[in-house]
């Protein structure tokens, strides 16, 4: 027989049993005998019987997946976050399902709905852009959604870094090993986390008795090496004596493109120019000059994203929101040094 031909009335009748008792072997095996749930096991086996998971999620009226919706999958802040939402799903029989919004408003909504339509367990994101009517919908329908590298008021779960607090650990770094022409890398500034990560430097210029001016703001289209590339094209154009002495970029991905772009142009990091990124992803260290980074604990952001999301699904009456701010710390490598004028 096929297994996609298989049921549990074969089952049954193979193993000479009811098919409640197939069924209390499937979903509640310590209500069956030892040697009563053997013997099924063993038709099972034999007949090739696969279960149908989406059936019985149906009747259930929830599966057991968890959509994780992300700006940009080939971000590996993003893919370790990933790891750490699904070792803490696996823990409790889920599976995480992960979908890419690349940052697009409409991909994110049509990834929702879809989520929405297959009876999502729930949903963990990074949104686009501040306004979520999309995650407004998807939440009247009653899916728990918990906000990923995001925060949020007191009607939702979330969990975030404090953004503001890396962008002056940064810039204060900068400040204190002598320059006082600096760059900031990033963009759209729509996505919140680089705008926090700005204004973020911008109050280490100040506390530091600098002019604005002191920091001149390089908006990419992206957060992307090809992006950090451009920057760096940019910025080794301008004269010598006005360009920024150092930069820094609001994540590793832009860091490592302009650092490929000085490299290319034989200027010398941090000598000419001293880099500062943003994550600090394993390929910060693994840089042909070691990345200073504000580094982020995206593992423990999925897991605790998760932990979250099962604690509001399971006991929804005694559930309180949450609102989990994690601190970002600086880690100093080879990228940066004293201003040389």
């Amino acid at each position: 027989m096929a297994g996609g031909t298989v049921s549990v009335v074969d089952v049954a009748a193979r193993a000479g049993v009811s098919i409640g008792t197939v069924s209390n072997v499937l979903n509640r095996p310590e209500r069956v005998a030892p040697t009563t749930r053997d013997r099924v096991m063993a038709a099972i086996e034999e007949l090739g019987f696969v279960r149908n998971e989406a059936a019985r999620q149906l009747r259930a009226g929830r599966s057991r997946t968890v959509g994780l919706v992300v700006l940009d999958v080939r971000n590996p802040f993003f893919t370790d976050l990933a790891a750490g939402a699904e070792a803490a799903a696996a823990a409790a029989g889920l599976t995480v399902v992960l979908c890419n919004s690349d940052d697009d408003a409409a991909r994110e909504e049509h990834h929702l709905s879809l989520l929405q339509e297959q009876r999502a367990f729930g949903v963990l994101i990074t949104p686009v852009g501040n306004r979520t009517p999309a995650i407004d919908s998807i939440r009247r329908t009653g899916t728990c959604v918990v906000l990923v590298d995001r925060g949020s008021g007191p009607r939702r779960c979330s969990v975030s870094v404090d953004d503001r607090v890396g962008g002056e650990l940064a810039v204060a770094h900068l400040i204190a090993l002598g320059h006082r022409r600096l760059g900031f890398v990033g963009g759209p500034l729509s996505i919140r986390q680089v705008a926090e990560r700005l204004a973020g430097a911008r109050a280490a210029v100040q506390a530091a008795g600098l002019p604005p001016r002191a920091i001149t703001l390089i908006e990419t289209p992206a957060l992307t090496a090809t992006a950090g590339r451009a920057a760096g094209e940019r910025i080794a154009q301008r004269p010598a004596g006005e360009r920024p002495t150092a930069i820094f970029c609001a994540n590793d991905l832009l860091a490592l493109g302009a650092l490929q772009e000085m490299t290319r142009r034989r200027l010398n990091v941090p000598g000419d120019l001293a880099i500062v990124g943003y994550d600090d992803i394993e390929f910060a260290a693994a840089a042909a000059v070691p990345l200073t980074s504000v580094r982020q604990p995206p593992f423990q952001l999925g897991r605790t994203a998760m932990d979250l999301l099962l604690d509001e699904v399971e006991h929804s009456a005694a559930h309180q929101h949450r609102q989990v701010v994690f601190e970002p710390e600086l880690v100093v490598r080879e990228s940066t040094g004293a201003a040389e004028y």
